[in-house]
């Protein structure tokens, strides 16, 4: 058993630190909300992981892998959430451009200042509930799940139980990584406070959201 988990550790480590939708969501998070918001959006994105893994101990997970209706809809579901998080990025870079700052005055300058930075705020509960959806509408987070514990479940071990542990490290490492970035952002949120740097960091992460939705979108069927 010590074997298979130090195995499924190691596997585990290279799956959360390569770059993907989680790692966008928290970096905006923490640029926008602050530190307390960022960490409920990690918390959330664990919690879609034990919503998958609990989904893969009793098998639904390979119902919908057999499904190919049910993965596409759940694809798109998350593909159109993906690239709505990314227009909600590049609307903000936009909002905090000079030229919208040059072209708005009197009252329409008051209406832009109100609806800018502070309207890209999230509570921490609404940070938690973006990073949940990101992580539940991900089905190639279920696929991974479904084709990946398995193999390091020892024969004769309880199979729910060993599952929820692998997860559970998972979902260790990863509250690990992503709370560390939202750690890391806050301390030097001075330089990312700079306006130029916020709206190039908005600009890249609503890309990098709208290029992985699109990729997602256009996944050819398995």
């Amino acid at each position: 058993m010590f074997s298979s988990l130090l195995g499924f550790t190691a596997v585990a480590v290279l799956l959360t630190v390569s770059p993907g939708p989680d790692f966008a969501v928290v970096l905006r998070t923490s640029l926008n909300s602050g530190r307390r918001a960022a960490l409920c959006s990690a918390l959330g994105i664990a919690a879609g992981c034990f919503v998958w893994g609990l989904a893969g101990a009793v098998g639904l997970t390979a119902m919908l892998s057999a499904s190919q209706a049910a993965y596409d809809a759940l694809r798109v579901a998350g593909a159109l959430y993906l690239m709505w998080l990314g227009f909600q990025a590049l609307r903000g870079a936009r909002r905090r451009s000079p030229e919208a700052g040059r072209d708005a005055s009197g009252p329409a300058a008051a209406g832009a200042a109100a609806h800018g930075p502070e309207a890209d705020r999230q509570s921490p509960l609404r940070a938690f509930r973006t990073g949940l959806l990101t992580n539940v509408l991900n089905p190639k987070v279920g696929v991974v799940y479904m084709s990946l514990l398995p193999q390091f479940v020892p024969h004769g071990a309880p199979v729910v139980a060993t599952t929820l542990l692998l997860v559970a490290v998972h979902v260790t490492l990863g509250f690990c990584w992503l709370g560390g970035i939202a750690l890391a952002v806050h301390r030097a949120r001075a330089f990312f406070q700079r306006p130029r740097v916020r709206r190039r960091l908005d600009q890249a992460t609503g890309g990098v959201l709208l290029a992985l939705g699109a990729a997602v979108g256009v996944e050819t069927a398995r």
